[in-house]
């Protein structure tokens, strides 16, 4: 017995044989399904002639006459074929369909010749076998299929049902699928085949689709926001000889032309973003993917898309009123509302946003005083509350984040957590009422960090000191410490202004859909199978 698959390709052998090409190069579409319905009314009294185009989602055969759905983007739309209205057309059905002897490499690229329709019939029609004599009728039956992609020809009218439908004159194939996609009622089901064919889960799944929408509105709106406020968008290199602007261990690749390695930015464009604030751009802007080779969890991938902001003459508080009113008209367009329910938690975008003080919240949580505590004592109150850590590289400073990454799932939010400590941020500048601590925030929302952003550093020498102590840092195991950048310290030395910076990845979305990160991709990285 043949496969589905072999019984569609045998369809398509037949059609070639025909002369009927079954991927033709475009289709004669004058509207979408949403246009024709806008102006249903419109269209049906005049009896106006449209082509639309669209996948097949279901056929119905009811003897003389076959009931089907169709769908593009922007809609669905019943289609209906009465074998006399269809048969009666034959000539115009086979002008459109077969192919030409002046172009034999295509099949109806030229629309035809109802009175509706743009017609030339100058060039003669090479019909092959039994292709003259079967019926369009008859060829809709034994060739068309569910998911096949179609061209129809036709009026708008209502049936007597009442529902709104397109009578066909006339119609041909645009793509012939060899195999059936999934319905609307089954779908899906095994998780890691929805993810890996994430073509047939938007088809199978109006809501996914629909996602996918909202997060290109997510990012349309970041952008509107920030070239409102007269933020330059820009470009900077995913290829870099030194890798910076985060704690995060980076992939490494081979450039041949350069005979050297390279790393894949794990920041977006932080170091060369304040190279342009040196240049003189006060304010910047990029959105793009940055890499960064470690865990997978539901709020963590290696690759993803990032933004990240710098204003020259702000400070991290300006930056913070911004960040807050940025959020607002943010999600607020995404999602359509500022109240939202997430892990438990009762989200209020709309009201005053909170603010934290790092060493409070983690003493309050976890009875810690990060100001004078030791590494042995932070690593037993670790195993205390039964916090897993990497214990590779283990220092005070991982973990004082350790211990503040417990602390970070009590809290609620909206806020700001500020006066992070300086071993923990060294790209930030140093409160001036207390150099232990550095003008640094992270917006905490529902128990998830979203967001970071801080006061840039700005003093050359304060800034290779840092990284002098990131180095040490790196030669004693932890991968994630950053490298010496000497070349960024250089462009420091010509003088950068005061400037704040924020940024933040897709993680937010993804975290205001109440989704994990991967499910948010279209298309996540997957392991082979």
């Amino acid at each position: 017995m043949l496969t589905e698959k072999e019984v569609r390709s045998q369809k398509v052998n037949k059609m070639r044989e025909m002369g009927i090409n079954p991927y033709p190069a475009k289709a004669n579409m004058t509207h979408s399904i949403k246009d024709a319905l806008d102006n249903f009314d419109a269209f049906s009294s005049a009896g106006t002639g449209i082509i639309l185009a669209g996948r097949i989602r279901g056929i119905r055969l009811h003897g003389k006459a076959i009931f089907s759905d169709i769908e593009d983007e922007s809609g669905k739309l019943q289609i209906f074929l009465r074998q006399d209205e269809v048969d009666g057309n034959a000539d115009e059905w086979r002008e459109l369909n077969f192919k030409r002897h002046s172009d034999p490499a295509n099949a109806g690229e030229e629309s035809p010749g109802a009175r509706h329709y743009p017609r030339d019939s100058s060039a003669p029609l090479a019909l092959q076998n039994d292709a003259a004599i079967i019926s369009p009728f008859q060829f809709f039956k034994e060739f068309f299929d569910m998911g096949d992609f179609i061209e129809v020809h036709g009026i708008l009218f209502k049936t007597k049902q009442n529902a709104n439908a397109l009578q066909v004159r006339n119609f041909r194939m645009l793509a012939k699928a060899l195999v059936s996609i999934p319905t609307d009622h089954f779908g899906i089901k095994d998780e890691e085949e929805r993810l890996r064919k994430r073509y047939l889960d938007i088809l199978a799944n109006p809501e996914v689709k629909e996602m996918f929408y909202k997060k290109a509105k997510f990012w349309q709106s970041v952008r509107e926001f920030l070239m409102e406020k007269g933020f330059l968008e820009v470009e900077t290199p995913v290829l870099e000889n030194t890798t910076g602007g985060a704690d995060a261990k980076p992939f490494i690749t081979r450039h041949n032309a350069l005979d050297m390695d390279v790393y894949l930015r794990i920041s977006m464009g932080e170091l060369w973003q304040k190279r342009l604030m040196v240049a003189g751009y006060e304010k910047t802007f990029e959105i793009g993917r940055q890499f960064r080779n470690e865990g997978m969890d539901a709020e963590h991938l290696q690759d993803y898309t990032q933004m990240e902001f710098y204003w020259a003459y702000a400070d991290y508080k300006m930056g913070m009123e911004l960040v807050e009113e940025m959020f607002k008209y943010v999600i607020g367009s995404t999602f359509g509302t500022l109240q939202f329910k997430i892990r438990g938690f009762d989200v209020d975008l709309g009201k005053a946003w909170e603010v934290y003080d790092y060493r409070e919240t983690v003493k309050k949580y976890t009875g810690v005083d990060i100001s004078d505590a030791n590494l042995k004592e932070i690593e037993k109150k670790l195993k205390e509350l039964k916090i897993e850590y990497d214990k590779k590289g283990f220092n005070i400073t991982r973990g004082i984040d350790n211990l503040w990454k417990y602390c970070r799932k009590q809290i609620g939010g909206p806020g700001f957590l500020i006066n992070e400590p300086i071993a923990v941020s060294p790209l930030a500048k140093k409160d001036e009422n207390n150099p232990r601590v550095v003008q640094r925030y992270h917006i905490i929302i529902a128990g998830s960090e979203l967001a970071n952003g801080y006061s840039e550093l700005n003093d050359p020498k304060d800034q290779s000191e840092r990284f002098a102590e990131q180095s040490r840092l790196r030669e004693a195991g932890d991968e994630e410490a950053q490298m010496f950048d000497g070349e960024f310290v250089e462009a420091l030395e010509y003088g950068m202004p005061p400037t704040t910076g924020l940024g933040f990845s897709e993680r937010v979305f993804a975290f205001f859909m109440d989704k994990p990160m991967r499910d948010c991709q279209m298309f996540p990285l997957m392991k082979p199978r």
